[in-house]
């Protein structure tokens, strides 16, 4: 049988989602899969090996992460779902549990994922909230910000948004919406995608913040872009502002609506 399960996460004190250890070993290395992994495997009485949509870093959180593994153990949705988030560190809670069909994968079956970027936007740092903002103290025109975002739409090679130890095999791909607005003192970066290179979107907005400070035009982003040069790009923001919203899937998959297209 084959499960699909929404975890949400603080990915605060985490090295990130890949597990650092060999599949099956269920000895904490400090990743979210690895725990994840333990407590499902306490759960079915035998060690279990997931899947998930998309691995984020160290620090980033995750809304609505979706896994799926394989399991002959016999419990229902809410036994998974209470007995896994029992077994689960206090910041990491399984939401969902479903059934799905046995050529499902969380990974390529997803058809887009989404993130959220939130930029603490005023003179004091925050005291509150801390791991889930970035903080600029400088004043920020979203508007300038979003205008520059625009150029970032489409199937392109995003060489100048990736990190040096990005392992994928090509720099293309679709980004289907991005918005930035102000909420008060935050700014807030939405983007959808397809699939993320690895720091992509943190690199987005290190850039971002470079044209919302007043320090370049808007057209900047549109020739870093062009440019294909990670070098002459903005630094890479800081992961806490980060937030896996999570990925959506096709309706035929029958997952819960919050990731369903």
């Amino acid at each position: 049988m084959r499960l699909a399960l929404g975890i949400e996460y603080d990915g605060s004190g985490f090295s990130g989602w890949q597990r650092l250890t060999a599949a099956g070993t269920l000895v904490p290395d400090g990743s979210l899969q690895t725990a994840l992994e333990i407590a499902l495997s306490r759960v079915a009485g035998a060690p279990i090996d997931t899947v998930c949509a998309g691995r984020t870093d160290a620090g980033v959180h995750g809304q609505c992460q979706v896994v799926h593994f394989d399991t002959e153990a016999l419990r229902d949705s809410r036994g998974w779902v209470l007995g896994a988030t029992t077994n689960l560190p206090p910041t990491m809670a399984v939401r969902w549990c479903v059934p799905v069909a046995d050529d499902f994968s969380a990974r390529f079956s997803a058809c887009a994922r989404s993130y959220r970027y939130r930029i603490l936007n005023r003179a004091v740092r925050p005291g509150l909230q801390r791991q889930y903002l970035s903080w600029e103290r400088m004043p920020l025109d979203a508007a300038a910000m979003h205008a520059a975002a625009q150029a970032l739409l489409g199937e392109q090679d995003f060489s100048a948004f990736r990190s040096a130890q990005c392992q994928a095999s090509h720099a293309r791909r679709n980004v289907h919406t991005i918005q930035v607005q102000r909420s008060g003192d935050e700014v807030v970066v939405d983007v959808q995608a397809n699939a993320f290179l690895h720091h992509m979107v943190r690199n987005f907005v290190g850039s971002l913040l470079v044209v919302g400070r007043g320090e370049r035009a808007p057209e900047w982003i549109a020739q870093l872009l062009a440019g294909r040069n990670r070098t002459v790009a903005g630094p890479t923001a800081p992961s806490a502002g980060l937030l896996f919203l999570g990925p959506k899937y096709p309706v035929e998959c029958r997952l819960p609506a919050e990731v369903t297209l």
